[in-house]
């Protein structure tokens, strides 16, 4: 069997990687996998040394954009895990355009040469925030898509695509749509990582508006688990949720990750809101535990404590990402300032 895995080199799309090198996916046992990845500054081979010497494992490093080199590496794959995206919700707001390429058009690349190739299963890796917002109960499936930011609305159009490519093609292809993932070898712009790494500096954490915004919390191990049944079993043109069962509003998770490593809140620095920043995120993930087995087995405490002793032991992981994301962050607002003070300004004389 061949796999191929894009955004390999990510932080679930390389955890994916490393269980099903290691064994844990026994249909896929012996598998060729081929990880496709732009090293954007969100993944890193670092992430795959620990299955590096593996004999089944081929990297390579590209673009989903590029249609020659995704025809190159989709020939002969039996399935595809289409893990590479632009995920930061932040970032989108601040530009979106790297998201709709990256997201929209590099999935169109994926899905119309795996249609050429005659793949036999296609998993596109999607997110629950292309519903929305909710404020009571839970999301199924079947509920209208209704992104409030730039990367959910990319991913949404991503999810249509995929969709319209089994309607049209037969492409056998099954969306998953996921609640917000921890665990280890994440990113730490994201909000567990970040808050985390930053107070072992020991520097504060910035929490948006009341703290109030609830979240689904999804351990990548139990994610990857969902994926991979999908993989297996899930049914060519269905969607299935997958989530973790632990609800928490931002303030709540705060105080346990204060908890965990000795600080108190004299550590949190109140911030502005984000723009369009949806309120509750819920997915009832009954389709995929009934149809294919899934129930998530990770306890949010013991994997949250799992987590933070993770970043705790591996400062040589994390610290040069926060470094280059300063730097990058500082960059960017230079080029800002300069552009603003070389941009012309256009007076219009008054009447009177």
């Amino acid at each position: 069997m061949r796999v191929l895995v894009t955004g390999g080199a990510g932080f679930i799309g390389s955890h994916y990687v490393r269980q099903l090198l290691d064994g844990v996916y026994p249909a896929f046992a012996g598998a060729e996998v081929t990880v496709l990845d732009k090293l954007t500054y969100a993944a890193t081979e670092e992430n795959l040394r620990p299955v590096a010497d593996r004999p089944g494992l081929r990297f390579v490093h590209g673009d989903i954009c590029d249609p020659a080199l995704v025809a190159e590496v989709m020939d002969g794959a039996d399935v595809v895990v289409h893990f590479a995206a632009e995920s930061h919700v932040d970032r989108s707001i601040a530009g979106a355009s790297d998201f709709v390429l990256t997201n929209v058009a590099g999935t169109n690349t994926l899905l119309h040469a795996a249609v050429a190739a005659g793949v036999s299963k296609f998993v596109h890796v999607s997110t629950d925030e292309v519903y929305g917002s909710i404020e009571d109960g839970s999301w199924p499936e079947e509920h209208p898509l209704d992104p409030n930011s730039p990367y959910s609305a990319s991913k949404a159009g991503s999810d249509l695509l995929a969709r319209a490519y089994h309607r049209t093609h037969g492409l056998p292809v099954c969306v998953t749509r996921c609640s917000n993932n921890y665990g280890p070898y994440q990113h730490p712009e994201k909000m567990i990582p970040l808050f985390v790494t930053n107070l072992l500096n020991g520097e504060p954490v910035p929490l948006y508006g009341d703290g109030g915004n609830v979240r689904d919390w999804l351990h990548v191990t139990d994610h990857c688990r969902g994926i991979q049944l999908v993989a297996e079993s899930g049914v060519p043109g269905e969607v299935y949720n997958i989530g973790g069962g632990t609800e928490l509003t931002n303030r709540e998770l705060t105080g346990k990750l204060l908890d965990a490593v000795d600080a108190d809140w004299s550590m949190v620095r109140r911030v502005a809101d984000r723009k369009g920043h949806d309120r509750r995120y819920s997915v009832a993930y009954d389709k995929i535990s009934s149809e294919l087995g899934y129930v998530p087995v990770v306890d949010f405490t013991e994997g949250l404590d799992e987590t933070v002793r993770w970043y705790r032991d591996n400062r040589e992981w994390w610290e040069p990402l926060k470094s280059s994301a300063v730097e990058a962050s500082a960059a960017s607002s230079a080029a800002t300032r300069s552009a603003a003070a070389r941009s012309p300004v256009t007076r219009t004389r008054g009447t009177s």
